[in-house]
């Protein structure tokens, strides 16, 4: 298999970038780096010398240009990163400024629609959560933005003295909590779970359920509490195809 035409597709977020190398519709490679550890040396990572590098970014214009210049420095190529847009793949936004609406919910939504083709409820469990919904149009009719799980829990165990954060976020119960540290983990789960049943029931406006489709890190936190839901955990990389190919 010749490695020329190989990509390195990025996800870059405020906690993470996740990063697969592909070629041929083939995932050759894959992982995840600390955003706020990057270095020129996590690329080496990859087996192969990639032709192109492609980005989606929610992790802010210092991040991006960091990426740019290590990509430019290890393999001498010009970075192509994604943008919310208007319209794309059959998908309109609905939002008056586009380029107000995170890139990894947009590229998000275009792979959902890819998969779909219809009506849908894309999900996408990380830092934040955010729920968006497609018509059977491909037309977004809007979306929720909610905390994560984990800054849920650690603003407000991160600001409470001598509550030991890391152990709590570990506990995963939805019984009232015998501790503070239980009483803010399991009610963060209970909101997971109130979410999922609004989810499985229809949001409002809806007329119905509809087909749910769920990406993020904390995904497998969340896909338990919903009764029929696909996982796609590289929705947002799958879109990139979308925008860039």
């Amino acid at each position: 298999m010749s490695v020329s035409t190989s990509r390195l597709e990025l996800d870059a977020g405020n906690t993470f970038i996740k990063w697969r190398l592909r070629q041929a519709g083939v995932t050759l490679q894959s992982g995840r780096w600390l955003t706020a550890e990057f270095n020129a040396d996590c690329l080496r990572q990859c087996s192969h010398s990639p032709a192109s590098v492609w980005l989606g970014s929610v992790a802010g214009a210092a991040l991006n240009k960091r990426l740019e210049e290590a990509v430019r420095e290890c393999w001498g190529v010009e970075l192509r990163q994604a943008f919310t847009q208007a319209q794309c793949a059959g998908v309109s936004n609905s939002y008056s400024d586009p380029s107000r609406m995170g890139v990894d919910r947009w590229l998000a939504m275009l792979a959902a629609w890819q998969h779909t083709r219809g009506a849908c409820c894309v999900v996408d469990a990380g830092s934040a959560i955010t729920v968006d919904v497609l018509d059977d149009r491909g037309g977004h009719q809007g979306g929720y933005i909610l905390p994560g799980l984990r800054l849920m829990q650690t603003s407000l165990l991160g600001r409470t003295a001598e509550i030991r954060v890391e152990d709590a976020l570990e506990r995963v119960a939805l019984s009232p909590g015998r501790s503070t540290e239980e009483a803010v983990s399991h009610g963060a789960h209970l909101l997971m779970l109130a979410l999922a049943e609004r989810v499985d029931k229809g949001l409002p406006g809806q007329k119905g359920s509809l087909p749910v489709l769920v990406t993020g890190g904390d995904a497998e936190a969340l896909l338990p509490y919903l009764s029929q839901a696909q996982h796609h955990p590289d929705l947002v990389l799958d879109g990139l195809q979308w925008m860039l190919g």
